[in-house]
């Protein structure tokens, strides 16, 4: 059976290790050190989103994080799905179904309006996952602008 468990502080290095697994499949820059400050302040901020470790039997296999933004275009609280991971001895046996499908049950309860997520165009088998599940492809390209400090 799948559970998901709410991130708490103690979960901090376990979710960064499996981040640090998640992040090396695409070769993205990670700072272990400033993942941890941000989960601490990610936690403790409930305006910020939600993040849940996800469990088969006593097992994590997995988690998924929830970002919230304010939209005016879609009439309140929208969120992302910042990211979704699953251990690759996991993948394939429905996990991530499991885990979008909790989120599509949890975003009423969050008086959410719409629920964005983007997936790598490598990544076929989540780009597929996604259409089963009523994801549409958006009309629009997401741009990104990097602030440097």
């Amino acid at each position: 059976m799948t559970t998901f468990k709410p991130l708490e502080k103690a979960d901090i290095p376990t979710i960064t290790q499996m981040m640090q697994e998640f992040y090396s499949i695409d070769n993205y820059p990670m700072d272990i050190e400033e993942s941890k400050k941000l989960f601490q302040e990610f936690i403790t901020n409930e305006n910020l989103g939600k993040s849940w470790l996800i469990f088969s039997e006593n097992e994590i296999v997995g988690y998924i994080i929830l970002t919230f933004i304010f939209s005016f275009e879609y009439g309140g609280k929208i969120a992302f799905i910042d990211e979704l991971f699953i251990k690759e001895t996991a993948r394939g046996k429905g996990f991530g179904k499991e885990a979008i499908q909790f989120i599509q049950v949890e975003v009423p309860k969050l008086s959410l309006k719409l629920l964005y997520l983007e997936v790598e165009t490598h990544n076929e088998n989540a780009q597929k996952l996604y259409l089963a599940l009523d994801f549409e492809l958006h009309n629009r390209k997401l741009m990104k602008y990097k602030i440097v400090n």
